[in-house]
């Protein structure tokens, strides 16, 4: 994929994203008149979830007709020929985003030759804008950022993730291997947000047993050019699929692979 193709979606990404940020945040501030679906346990689905994704899947297929799209609500789209596949989540986080809380977001991935070439996380909320492409870096609100530069778990706190596919012994695993480590934990409800705080420094890494692409093929490339390290999450699990993650800081990166349980 050359550059010019790759800003031009990079481009598309976050023009997509804060215009479907907009919509999501008006929902977020009349909450109660949302529609709201259970789609399993500690899984729920609302109307802006879905109009969100809607707004997305538009703009960037009229923008790029020969791309497919992957959304978390509307599942597979492929064409004949395509160039890339888009990998959305319109609202990382739909249980804090119906609870009031503010650790939500909109995460776009742009994947082609077996890569991740663009990533776009935005937290309509605060207005944090975090992008990145492949070979080109990344930003936080246009200024660049970068992983901690820490050899410790002690040094600063973790990122955890928990969905209906952990088990309370994994959890408890890791938590107490973590623990042990004189490290301490961090969870917002985000798997794609809490990323993008490590990618920005903000914390040092982030861990979980089961995470869907969606939720994390974007931040991951914000990881990766920030200078980070993580596991070959879609070489394991492509755009579809989910599995394990560990990403982080280099220099603890091996410490939070050593927290999973065997």
């Amino acid at each position: 994929m050359n550059a010019q193709d790759r800003q031009a979606r990079l481009d598309a990404a976050v023009a997509a994203a804060r215009e479907a940020g907009g919509v999501a945040l008006a929902h977020f501030r009349d909450l109660g008149a949302l529609t709201v679906e259970s789609k399993g346990v500690q899984d729920l689905v609302s109307e802006a979830d879905r109009e969100t994704e809607r707004v997305i899947k538009g703009r960037l297929t009229a923008d790029f007709p020969d791309d497919a799209f992957v959304g978390e609500e509307t599942g597979a789209d492929r064409v004949d020929g395509e160039r890339g596949t888009w990998v959305v989540d319109p609202i990382d986080g739909t249980q804090p985003f119906l609870l009031g809380l503010p650790t939500w977001c909109v995460s776009i991935a742009y994947v082609a030759d077996d890569d991740m070439q663009v990533g776009v996380v935005y937290n309509p909320v605060t207005d944090d804008l975090y992008t990145a492409q492949r070979g080109g870096g990344a930003t936080l609100n246009g200024k660049p950022m970068h992983v901690r530069e820490v050899s410790s778990l002690s040094e600063g706190l973790t990122g955890m993730g928990c969905s209906s596919s952990t088990t309370p012994q994994q959890l408890g695993h890791i938590a107490e291997g973590l623990r042990a480590a004189d490290g301490m934990y961090h969870r917002c409800g985000s798997g794609a947000l809490t990323l993008a705080y490590v990618a920005a420094g903000q914390l040092i890494g982030y861990i979980e047993m089961h995470i869907n692409a969606w939720d994390c093929l974007a931040a991951l490339l914000l990881i990766e050019e920030a200078g980070g390290r993580a596991n070959p999450f879609l070489a394991e699990h492509g755009v579809t699929g989910g599995g394990r993650i560990i990403a982080g800081a280099p220099g603890v990166y091996d410490k939070l692979t050593s927290l999973l349980p065997a």
